[in-house]
């Protein structure tokens, strides 16, 4: 669905972005996450087609966003960090003029409004000055004017920033909806324990540059663990594990060890019951699998130790 081509973007005194490719499966979302100033906003903005790339380019559902701008617009929804809405207009008034600036016929904009306005959240809130809103609302509403034309691919950038915890999860569950609905979403935040609610794939940029790109399942799947803990310290258990062929990637942190161990539940069953039989003091054992935060840390300091 977005294919993005050895892109370069540069600023008067900055090359923002350097030979940056990658692509993005039809219905996924993905969890766009880096430092501030790693280039997020401007790989964005490239994939809009409101900045055009010194070199490179970027394919949306196969249209370049250089030669096609127009038409990547009919089929995309952008919403910006800082958003603005007009805040005298009502809420019908507002998901009305975004539908016909998106070129939504006229004979269809009523029903369309309705529809959008009920899949946000907004129907009983048509008459209300969009200026009126809460925080969470008016988040809602901007999701609506990006929407309103319906897009095959969303693009969010920060969309819970500034968010209360319930108004995030109603974003997630949201997001959560349009991609059942068949949108690809490219989603950019902070906030990676909300990401992990909803992503499918995490892309990690730094310094203008891809880190990683990879499916959020596969990494997890990659990183899963037997975790056991014990309520002494337990001599002679680490060579103990080390010696069999089944466990790898061993790690000790005082009473805690982790390890990969290549196994099924059965055995990791007949393992437990053989470490129990030997007299082990272990009171916890099981899978542990890294969080969306966790996976991100590690990266960057693999990055770190490995320049």
């Amino acid at each position: 669905m977005i294919t993005v081509e050895h892109l370069v973007y540069e600023y008067p005194t900055k090359r923002a972005l350097h030979d940056v490719s990658f692509a993005i499966e039809e219905g996924s979302i993905t969890a766009l996450v880096g430092p501030n100033g790693a280039g997020k906003t401007t790989l964005l903005r490239c994939m809009a087609a409101l900045e055009p790339p010194f070199s490179g380019r970027v394919l949306l559902h196969g249209m370049d966003t250089v030669e096609e701008p127009r038409k990547v617009h009919e089929n995309l929804g952008y919403l910006q960090d800082l958003f603005g809405l007009y805040d005298t207009l009502s809420v019908q008034q507002c998901l009305t003029f975004a539908g016909l600036s998106h070129n939504v016929s006229r004979s269809d904009i009523k029903q369309r409004v309705k529809e959008v306005a009920i899949q946000l959240g907004l129907a009983d809130r048509m008459e209300m000055k969009a200026g009126q809103l809460s925080r969470g609302l008016r988040q809602r509403l901007a999701i609506g004017q990006a929407i309103i034309h319906h897009p095959k691919i969303l693009l969010l950038d920060e969309p819970a920033s500034g968010l209360d915890p319930e108004a995030r999860v109603d974003l997630s569950t949201l997001l959560l909806q349009l991609r059942s609905e068949g949108i690809t979403l490219v989603v950019s935040s902070h906030i990676l324990a909300e990401l992990e609610e909803y992503s499918t794939h995490m892309l990690v940029i730094r310094d203008g540059r891809i880190e990683q790109h990879q499916g959020i399942k596969e990494l997890q799947e990659e990183r899963r663990r037997i975790q056991l803990r014990c309520c002494e310290t337990p001599e002679h258990l680490t060579a103990a594990l080390s010696a069999l062929d089944t466990i790898s990637d061993l790690h000790t942190d005082g009473m805690t060890l982790r390890f990969r161990f290549a196994g099924d539940r059965h055995e990791q069953h007949q393992l437990l019951k053989r470490l129990l039989d030997a007299g082990y003091p272990i009171y916890e054992f099981g899978e542990v699998v890294q969080n969306l935060q966790d996976m991100y840390l590690e990266g960057t300091r693999n990055e770190g130790a490995n320049p």
